[in-house]
């Protein structure tokens, strides 16, 4: 996972150089800063940082609990990371509910607000169907 982080880090810190770039260019041709590209590049800059990070943190408990893990030892093999990687629902419609709900908040923003609350309020409802589909009916556990 360290490399993962390195790599988000990394490209964030080029977004970093870019955003610079971006914004002296945009003050010698137009005279003004632009923006739209500034906050987009500033934002990528934190997002990037923030996923970066967290890998990173995630990277040194899992190596103080289990040691490093076979992508990152020179001597790892790609059996051992063979198993179980999680539970993963293959039946479930509740994602695509959740994706709904969030595009149709989304595109409330453009359209009406009225919309954005409606969707808020379906994002609620389906996030909760989504996390306790495993308590009722055919599949309770």
């Amino acid at each position: 996972m360290k490399t993962q982080a390195y790599l988000f880090m990394g490209v964030s810190t080029f977004f970093g150089l870019v955003a610079a770039l971006y914004v002296y260019w945009a003050w010698l041709v137009e005279g003004q800063i632009e923006w739209t590209g500034t906050v987009a590049l500033t934002v990528a800059i934190g997002f990037g940082w923030m996923v970066g990070f967290w890998l990173w943190q995630a990277a040194r408990r899992s190596e103080r609990h289990h040691g490093l893990p076979a992508e990152e030892r020179l001597d790892g093999n790609v059996d051992e990371n063979a198993g179980e990687y999680g539970f993963f629902s293959p039946h479930s419609w509740w994602p695509l509910f959740v994706a709904m709900s969030v595009a149709f908040t989304a595109v409330g923003v453009a359209i009406g607000w009225w919309m954005v609350f409606v969707g808020a309020f379906a994002i609620i409802l389906t996030a909760i169907g989504w996390v306790f589909e495993y308590y009722r009916g055919e599949f309770q556990h």
